[in-house]
């Protein structure tokens, strides 16, 4: 194998298998402390374990021989180098370098993720299981909130907004929708888990964590979180079912996924137009500029189209503080913003047509890697297809949110795009 020259610095450490063997179980140990405590760790205490994975990660590279690129690692480093540009040319170069350095340490835990499961796939259930404690004890906080104080809760009551009243639960990450954005991705993993873990123990931890998260997310009353949760579970049953029903008669295995497409559609519509607090949620979308919150969203859309179009190709540089620079210039009174609160228009400002590109590549290759779950064996193939849907649940939410680029809901989506590039196989992995 020709190794390019980009990767021809790791591996020039020798070391025997018992120093291998535990640096797998310090860097697993990290990651498993750090995606359990997603949403209960300081941002200081956040960036102390992710900077310790990025460290890990060059470690561990340093001392094995380097191996072929993904597909998905590819596009991963064709974005970081267009981030890179982006950062050259930007306008606020030292706002966007900021950006830059967090993505560089996102790839970092993706990466440690990757060598772990490549080393032992085992690994995948004990941090999936890791991310589930999490995501269990964050439900309880949130439901336990129902029975809390009005003045507790006022602050995510929108008295300008017709759904005026609607008590929305947070849990400990203190926003209902990054609550829905963080508890949603992990909901297709926490249901393979159900269907392929061992242990009655085992299962019921998967399944109350299943039952509690669903329930959660749907009382955070976030439409995005809704139309996440609704994406995630649908591809993760289809998928399922396609593969459940590979072997049956051609005309069956047509027809099943269709008919479960059709029940869930009738179920919805029913919940819609029956559940009060539902269907006022969800009329509220249908209000366009008559809802406070759409009309926010419009006028930061208008504004960051126009921040697009000043600047198409490489964008104003990577990175929430680059934005938040450069916003201000563009935004209507009244109107400020974090964020344009959407994903692909914030990829589109902050690394331009060139970095979307690179994203919707990413996006091409990674359900590519996930559809090999339908003919995988066992685990592998319920990871594979966790992950796709959960990814497919996040571009749901990302519609018309950006709480995917905090790190409590951004992770889980590293983590899944790690496990789908753990998955592919070696003579596929080509740059």
């Amino acid at each position: 194998m020709v190794v390019p020259l980009l990767m021809r610095w790791q591996g020039q450490l020798r070391v025997g298998d018992d120093v291998l063997h535990r640096l797998e179980w310090l860097s697993a140990s990290v990651l498993m402390l750090l995606l359990s405590g997603l949403p209960l760790l300081t941002r200081t205490g956040l960036a102390l374990l992710i900077a310790a994975t990025g460290l890990l990660w060059l470690l561990w590279s340093l001392v094995t021989p380097a191996e072929r690129i993904s597909p998905i690692s590819g596009w991963l480093l064709l974005f970081l180098g267009i981030a890179a540009l982006a950062t050259g040319f930007s306008p606020v170069p030292v706002a966007a370098a900021k950006g830059l350095v967090k993505l560089i340490s996102y790839l970092g835990v993706y990466a440690l993720i990757r060598k772990v499961l490549e080393r032992d796939p085992r690994w995948w259930n004990r941090l999936v299981a890791a991310l589930l404690g999490g995501g269990l004890l964050s439900s309880v906080l949130a439901l336990r909130q129902l029975y809390a104080t009005t003045e507790e809760l006022a602050l995510w009551a929108d008295p300008n907004s017709i759904t005026e009243g609607t008590i929305r639960i947070y849990g400990p990450l203190g926003n209902p929708n990054l609550l829905a954005g963080y508890l949603l991705a992990m909901l297709p993993l926490a249901a393979v888990a159900v269907l392929q873990w061992s242990g009655i123990g085992s299962r019921l931890f998967a399944g109350v964590t299943l039952l509690l998260g669903g329930l959660a997310t749907v009382l955070t009353y976030s439409r995005g979180g809704w139309l996440g949760l609704v994406s995630c579970l649908s591809v993760l049953v289809v998928l399922l079912l396609i593969r459940a029903t590979r072997h049956w008669p051609p005309m069956l295995r047509r027809l099943a996924p269709l008919l479960m497409l059709f029940l869930g559609a009738a179920v919805l519509a029913i919940a819609a137009t029956k559940v009060e607090p539902i269907r006022t949620r969800l009329v509220s979308l249908m209000a366009g500029r008559g809802d406070s919150s759409n009309n926010f969203r419009i006028n930061v859309w208008l504004a960051s189209i126009d921040m697009v179009q000043d600047r198409p190709w490489l964008g104003i540089g990577p990175g929430n503080n680059a934005f938040n620079r450069i916003y201000p210039l563009y935004q209507q009174p009244k109107f400020n913003a974090l964020s344009a609160y959407s994903v692909p228009l914030e990829i589109l400002v902050e690394t331009g047509v060139a970095g979307l590109l690179a994203s919707l590549g990413l996006l091409f290759s990674s359900f590519r890697s996930g559809l090999r779950g339908l003919s995988l064996d066992e685990p592998a193939a319920g990871a594979c297809l966790a992950s796709l849907a959960a990814i497919a649940g996040l571009l749901g939410q990302g519609v018309a949110d950006t709480i995917f680029f905090r790190p409590e809901v951004q992770l889980i989506g590293w983590f899944c795009l790690a496990t789908l590039a753990a998955q592919t196989p070696s003579s596929n992995e080509t740059s």
